[in-house]
Formats: C-alpha cells, sequence, structure tokens
C-alpha cells in the first residue's frame, strides 16, 4: 500500500486530475447509481468555497500591508486587460450570432426561485450594496466584492502599523495558502466525483435539443481563448502567448471547469501565478479581483441567448443595436456572481434592451439552466484562466516597459 501510496504521490497534480477525469467517467457510465460518489465532488468543491473568501481576505490584506512601489500602475493594466477581454467577447457572441443566428423553444419557464435583476441602475446598485456589505456577512456568504473591499480598507489601514503587526497578517496568510494546498491535492478525488454526477445525471442527451445553440456558445468562448484573447497578449508582449495560454488552460480552465465557480478557482489560479513567478502583491489582488470583474464568458452567454430569443420573437437587431448590446453585457457580466449559473440570470436584463417581456426571458434562463452543465464549465474555465492570462501579461508588460527579458512561462515551470 505505502508503495502504492508513494506512486501515486510522485506523479504531478494535472496527471492525477486527469486519471481521476478518466475514472469518474467510466464510473458514470458504468455503474450510474453508485451516487454516494458524487460526495467527493461535493467535499471538495465544499472545501474550496468554505477556504477561498479566507485567503482572499488575508492575501490582500496582507499585500497591500507589504505592498511596495509599482503595484498600483500594474493594477490599472490588469483592470483596462480584464474590461477589454470582456468588451471583446460580447463583440466576439454577436458576430457569431449574426454568422449563425439561432433559435430556441420558449415553452418552459425557468426552473429558479431568483429575481433577475430589473435594469443596469439595479445591477450598479446590487455591486455598491455588496461593496459596503458587512465584512463578517461578506466573509461568510463568499461577497468577493466586499471581501474585497475591506481587505484593501483594512490592508492601507495596517500599512501604518508596526513591522510585527505586518509580519503577522504575512504568516495568516501563509498559513492560510498553506490550507489550501492540502485541499488542492485532493482535487484528483474531487474532480472523480464531478465527472462522475455530471456522467451519470446527463450523459449526452443534452445535445439532442440544444446542439447548435451549445456549439454557437462553445464556439465563441474557444474563439475567444484562442484567438482574440492570445492576440492581445502578443500585441503587448510581442511574443508567442501560446505556451502560456496552454498552462493557463491545463492547471486552471481544466479544475474550473469541473468545479463551475470562478471563486471555488481562486486558490489555483493563485497556486498558478506562484508557479509563474509572478509578484504576490499584484496577484493576490488582481486573481480575486478578476473572479469577479473579468466575465468574458459571461458576456458571451448574456448576448447569444438574447440574440437567440429576439430572433427566435422575429425582432430585427441592426449593428448600432448589437454593439449597444455588448457594451451592456459586458458591463452586466461585471455584476455575475461567481458560481455556476451567475450569468443566467442577467439574461432578462439584456432582453429588455429589446422589450422582450420579463416572463420570455426567464424562459429562455430555464434553456440556459438546461444547457448549463456545458455552457457554464466552458464559461467558467474561459474567466478563470484568462484571470491568470490577464494577471501574467499585465506584470511582463510592465517589466518589458523596464526594460527587463520577459520569458513566458519559463521551463521550469
Amino acid at each position: 500500500m505505502k508503495s502504492i501510496i508513494a506512486k501515486w504521490n510522485s506523479l504531478g497534480l494535472i496527471t492525477r486530475i486527469v486519471i481521476g477525469l478518466i475514472i469518474g467517467a467510466i464510473l458514470g457510465i458504468v455503474a450510474p447509481k453508485a451516487t454516494v460518489l458524487t460526495i467527493l465532488g461535493d467535499l471538495f468543491v465544499g472545501a474550496l468555497r468554505a477556504v477561498a473568501p479566507i485567503l482572499v481576505f488575508f492575501l490582500v490584506m496582507s499585500s497591500l500591508a507589504n505592498a511596495k512601489k509599482g503595484a498600483a500602475k500594474n493594477m490599472r493594466t490588469v483592470m483596462i486587460l480584464y474590461m477589454t477581454t470582456t468588451l471583446i467577447g460580447a463583440l466576439v457572441a454577436v458576430i457569431g450570432s449574426f454568422v449563425f443566428p439561432q433559435t430556441i423553444i420558449l415553452t418552459k419557464a425557468a426552473a429558479t426561485e431568483v429575481a433577475p435583476p430589473s435594469g443596469i441602475g439595479e445591477v450598479l446598485k446590487n455591486l455598491l450594496l455588496n461593496i459596503v456589505s458587512n465584512p463578517v456577512d461578506s466573509l461568510v456568504n463568499a461577497n468577493y466584492i466586499g471581501i474585497l473591499f475591506w481587505a484593501v480598507i483594512l490592508g492601507m489601514a495596517f500599512k501604518h502599523t508596526s513591522t510585527g503587526t505586518k509580519q503577522f497578517l504575512q504568516d495568516a496568510a501563509e498559513a492560510v495558502t498553506k490550507a489550501v494546498h492540502w485541499i488542492i491535492s485532493c482535487a484528483p478525488f474531487g474532480i472523480l466525483g464531478l465527472v462522475f454526477n455530471t456522467v451519470s445525471t446527463n450523459g449526452l442527451g443534452i445535445f439532442k435539443n440544444y446542439g447548435t445553440l451549445l456549439a454557437l456558445l462553445v464556439g465563441c468562448m474557444l474563439f475567444t481563448v484562442f484567438v482574440t484573447n492570445p492576440a492581445l497578449v502578443f500585441v503587448l508582449l510581442r511574443k508567442n502567448p501560446y505556451p502560456l495560454v496552454f498552462k493557463c488552460l491545463k492547471e486552471s480552465g481544466l479544475t474550473a471547469f469541473f468545479t463551475r465557480s470562478s471563486a471555488a478557482n481562486i486558490p489555483m489560479n493563485m497556486a498558478l501565478c506562484e508557479r509563474l513567478g509572478l509578484n504576490k502583491d499584484n496577484y493576490s489582488v488582481s486573481i480575486p479581483l478578476g473572479s469577479t470583474i473579468n466575465m468574458d464568458g459571461a458576456a458571451i452567454t448574456i448576448t447569444v441567448m438574447t440574440l437567440a430569443t429576439a430572433h427566435t420573437l422575429g425582432i430585427s437587431v441592426d449593428l448600432p443595436t448589437a454593439f449597444i448590446l455588448s457594451v451592456l453585457s459586458a458591463i452586466s457580466a461585471c455584476g455575475a456572481s461567481g458560481v455556476a449559473g451567475g450569468s443566467l440570470l442577467l439574461i432578462p436584463l439584456a432582453c429588455s434592451l429589446f422589450g422582450i417581456p420579463n416572463d420570455v426571458a426567464m424562459q429562455t434562463v430555464g434553456v440556459g439552466f438546461i444547457i448549463g452543465v456545458i455552457q457554464d464549465s466552458v464559461e467558467t474555465a474561459l474567466n478563470s484562466s484568462s484571470d491568470v492570462v490577464m494577471t501574467a501579461t499585465a506584470e511582463w508588460y510592465q517589466r518589458k516597459k523596464a526594460g527587463e527579458e520577459v520569458i513566458l512561462v519559463p521551463k521550469n515551470n
């Protein structure tokens, strides 16, 4: 037994995750009633979601308390990249929807009890209220925008305290990070449970009624992953972006695909940034921020589903209106929660641009939940992996401007 455990531990984490993925898929087909396996996935995602808010809070607070000069400039670059890629994602979705127009079957009400926002004003109001939410309440409910706000405020305040206090914050952040690494080491078993649940519950039936709509959504997301985002990285760094893109997909996108939560994937992204040799002062803030506002996939989902609804109802959409929809989708996507299906409830907001009634829009949300097992998985993989891509690009861009040599994904990483 010891030799088996030693051999297992000698394998790389990604290799172990792939093994768990394959075993989970096989068991989902041959033993679909072995539902006890689903608890492995629930425990893994639950542990990540539980520790992620604490990790973010202490990392951001510690980073700002011990911050060095130059981080603010880098953060401006990160913010610009986040918003640019989200808008580009929405524009890609518009083009895809014009080239491959879709219709959907509007027959069922959405299977959700959560009320969608009634307008962009409500989205912005909710964001502002979440920012100033009680810090303890924010930690309990994983309100990351609130966690970030209070971590920034307290981090700036602790910057003027004693060296011992700053060291305590750093030690606390490192201790939580160590706990996260222990949880991440269990990822192969968690992925096994998640894949088993997906395969045993859904099989391939999801492709029967909404295959072309799902293909358009996934196609737009893959185009963003492999074309537009790499093009932006190349423009800034003048280097081949694909080694970075593929590494982020392998080490961030893979786990995000199965956890379907940008928030739950924050610890994985933190660990990846560390392996890439990035500055913790930067990524400890930009990664949690990205899980909140870097929502390329969410913007694509909102845009495609809205235009599919408009096309189904025979509503003509011209290019200027489609551009306005892109901007609205990009802004709305920033209000999408970092949990599974967070973008779907913003579809009625975008539909209101075309005067589509809320009850019809909520039927579109219902369709979204039907295909969500694939759509939301790919969306989250895009959102989460691009957090690391853009964080790395922003830091390397600043290094390049300073005259330093930039090597994308060093061989030892």
